[in-house]
């Protein structure tokens, strides 16, 4: 499923992406801002940046009965693609491991079921894009 919508707030706008120093700052604002929307969409919140050694998940949330990973990407326009077409072969490798240990440490033997989701979030004010199922 793809959802589209227009967040009802900016990122700081005092933030420049494209600066090295402060690229960080505005990556975690813009994941906040999708952590908010994706509740308005009916979400519940778990963890967010969970990370281990082998890679990091932005966002897991739950989603009625499944347990989504959520990873959120920033561009500040669509000229050179969308953020969902930076996710490499190797960034969803990171992000299964990833998610594999999570499910094991919290589930055991017994995980529920989940899926990848993909927040692709683009200009300001930012513009968010859902696609569930990403892969």
């Amino acid at each position: 499923m793809w959802f589209k919508s227009s967040s009802d707030s900016s990122a700081n706008p005092s933030l420049d992406a494209r600066n090295p120093q402060q690229k960080r700052h505005y990556g975690e604002d813009i994941e906040q801002l999708a952590q908010q929307w994706l509740i308005q969409q009916g979400l519940q919140p778990l963890e967010s940046n969970y990370g281990i050694k082998a890679g990091e998940i932005d966002l897991i949330m739950q989603h009625d009965q499944v347990l989504v990973f959520i990873e959120v990407r920033y561009r500040a326009d669509n000229q050179h693609g969308s953020g969902a077409e930076t996710i490499t072969y190797q960034k969803q490798r990171k992000l299964r491991k990833t998610a594999e240990h999570y499910l094991q440490k919290n589930f055991g033997n017994t995980p529920p079921d989940c899926r990848f989701d993909v927040i692709s979030a683009t200009g300001k004010p930012v513009v968010f894009e859902w696609i569930q199922n990403a892969f």
